[in-house]
């Protein structure tokens, strides 16, 4: 629904962000390109967060989810994409450090499997069961490090980094039942009868959120999707 969303003026999109996402136990930030639709996710984002829906954020997802926190629990509202907003007055998300000076962006993507380290103690470290995980990317732009300790004061828990770089992978909030946002793609690696271990996990969040008990103000005969 996020392309559909977009579409709303800015007052309206957190009410049709809601509306969409009514009755869901779990939403899934896919990746993509461009403008279309990103007002949309950042609205669903948001919701999300403030509904406590599990929620899993892959690529673009994850760099969705890293400015839609920089606006509404930083007060960085102006905060967005480089590939969106080229002039930003916070370009929580830009280009790749290795990028900076090129010109063309052809064959400039970081691609393939690389290592991601993960911190002790997380929920992503207890997902994989290790100290680092090994995953696909295909991503051109990156979490701005220059914004991470902001976001961090406000409670974003980055658990996944590139070994000896400042590149951002994964982050998570720890009081959210699952909410996780990734720079790779699970699903290259994810197989039906051997998932990517955050498939697991968002599946299992989303049936314990199935199973609560309805709150007093649920509609009579409403069942989760």
């Amino acid at each position: 629904p996020s392309d559909l969303i977009d579409r709303e003026p800015p007052e309206e999109r957190r009410a049709a962000a809601a509306e969409h996402l009514e009755g869901i136990d779990g939403l899934v930030v896919p990746g993509g390109f461009g403008r279309r639709g990103w007002e949309g996710k950042i609205a669903c984002l948001t919701n999300a967060r403030e509904q406590e829906l599990p929620m899993l954020g892959i690529c673009y997802g994850f760099q969705a989810a890293m400015v839609e926190f920089a606006r509404n629990c930083c007060d960085l509202d102006d905060a967005n994409t480089t590939e969106n907003e080229e002039d930003t007055a916070h370009p929580v998300v830009c280009l790749l450090p290795e990028q900076y000076e090129i010109e063309g962006i052809g064959g400039t993507m970081r691609l393939g499997l690389h290592e991601v380290s993960l911190k002790p103690g997380s929920r992503a470290a207890a997902m994989y069961d290790a100290a680092t995980a090994h995953e696909r990317f295909r991503h051109r732009f990156e979490l701005n490090p220059l914004y991470r300790a902001a976001l961090e004061e406000h409670g974003m828990v980055f658990s996944g980094w590139a070994p000896g770089q400042p590149i951002m992978q994964v982050a998570e909030l720890v009081a959210h039942p699952f909410y996780v946002g990734v720079q790779y793609h699970p699903e290259f690696t994810s197989r039906p009868h051997r998932p990517n271990p955050l498939f697991r996990e968002l599946v299992a969040s989303c049936l314990q959120r199935q199973r609560q008990p309805e709150p007093a103000h649920a509609t009579a005969g409403s069942a989760p999707a």
